[in-house]
């Protein structure tokens, strides 16, 4: 088994994961829905949706030559809701990851230890795979927030929902056992 290849194929799964869960939120709600926030101060599923897309796009093209804040990127301007449209907003969210599956699936294991560039900090791109991890994270768990928060009990869960672990765990027991039979 080749460790760097295993480690970029669970990067890849794990993002894989991370985005389906913001998929899945923004399924469940409306235009109107994305475009909602809290207070001045908080962000929209929108705003947030954008500046991710904006953080991979920098970051993630021309990864192992170029530093990952682009001179043409405009953080600021991520942060105002300019998306005029679920549409829009769906294509925006796919462009950004795009960008990151495409450019993690031409990593290969020499790069893990290679050194690159965010704002002129040095990364290994290990420390910015799990940079961008977090990042990703930490912004797909507010998406997540506020379309449950939005939806109420209308909302479908992602994980397994309150009341149902013991379901849950029994069903994942049944499904293994019949794997491994």
């Amino acid at each position: 088994m080749n460790l760097g290849m295993e480690y970029l194929k669970v990067v890849q799964e794990r993002f894989q994961s991370v985005k389906s869960l913001g998929d899945e939120t923004i399924m469940q709600l409306s235009e109107k829905d994305c475009h909602w926030a809290l207070n001045e101060t908080s962000n929209s599923i929108a705003v947030i949706v954008n500046h991710l897309s904006g953080n991979m796009v920098s970051r993630w093209t021309d990864f192992l030559t170029s530093d990952g804040e682009k001179a043409y990127r405009n953080r600021d301007k991520e942060l105002e809701d300019s998306i005029s449209s679920k549409q829009e907003l769906i294509a925006t969210w796919e462009k950004g990851w795009n960008v990151l599956f495409i450019t993690l699936n031409e990593l290969r294991e020499e790069d893990l230890l290679k050194n690159i560039y965010i704002r002129g900090e040095r990364h290994t791109v290990i420390q910015a795979i799990e940079r961008q991890m977090t990042h990703d994270s930490y912004h797909i768990g507010q998406i997540v927030y506020i379309g449950k928060q939005l939806k109420d009990k209308a909302w479908e869960s992602l994980s397994i929902p309150k009341g149902k672990s013991e379901e849950y765990f029994q069903q994942m027991l049944k499904r293994h056992h019949k794997q491994d039979s």
